[in-house]
């Protein structure tokens, strides 16, 4: 019985240093974290961006079928809207959620750096509406939603300037396809890279 004890006692040794590991890494994973969520803002919506995406491709659906052009114009401005009131509540849920309040300083670097590309896009837009430049506003939603994107996800996670220069891309490439072809680059861009890189945040990112 004399022999066992050492036994042991080597088992426990061997299993100590396992265990301050395990607990190194999990304490690592939590300083990145907080880390993460001091200087980064995290809040953007997966979720909320799945269902921006399901509401823009059936807008540019009922915006195709449409006789008149004012009509599918009124049917995007009207998605416009309900777009931005689905991405604040599912901003300000997940930032509940999180305990990140959506006036952190995170936030309000994201918002300052989100919001001046989409308005100079909104007053431009604005303009090509009064000049009668219907087929132009498509790709400038595009670009400058995507500009605004890239710049607010400057303090964001890593995948949401990705997505703002596929807005951006997407946007180029309306410019040279047939006006025809505007409503289905809308459901493409605000449509399905909504629904995938919303997907993707989600999984990610917690919701």
């Amino acid at each position: 019985m004399a022999k066992i004890q050492p036994i042991r006692e080597a088992n426990l040794e061997q299993n100590e240093p396992v265990n301050l590991s395990d607990r190194a890494i999990d304490n690592l994973a939590f300083i990145r974290e907080t880390m993460e969520r001091s200087t980064h803002f995290t809040a953007v919506p997966g979720y909320g961006g799945i269902l921006m995406g399901v509401t823009a491709a059936a807008a540019a659906y009922i915006a195709n079928i449409q006789v008149y052009l004012v009509d599918a114009l009124t049917v995007w401005l009207v998605e416009a809207a309900l777009a931005f009131a689905i991405g604040m509540l599912a901003m300000w849920q997940k930032s509940k959620i999180a305990g990140q309040p959506l006036l952190s300083a995170p936030g309000k670097k994201f918002a300052m750096s989100f919001l001046p590309p989409l308005v100079a896009g909104i007053v431009i837009v604005l303009g090509l509406w009064r000049y009668g430049h219907y087929y132009e506003m498509a790709p400038v939603c595009m670009i400058s939603y995507g500009a605004a994107v890239v710049c607010g996800g400057a303090f964001s996670v890593r995948v949401v300037p990705v997505m703002g220069w596929c807005f951006m891309a997407l946007g180029a490439i309306a410019f040279v396809v047939p006006t025809n072809y505007s409503n289905a680059m809308m459901a493409a861009s605000f449509g399905l890279l909504h629904i995938v890189f919303g997907a993707i945040i989600a999984k990610r990112y917690g919701g």
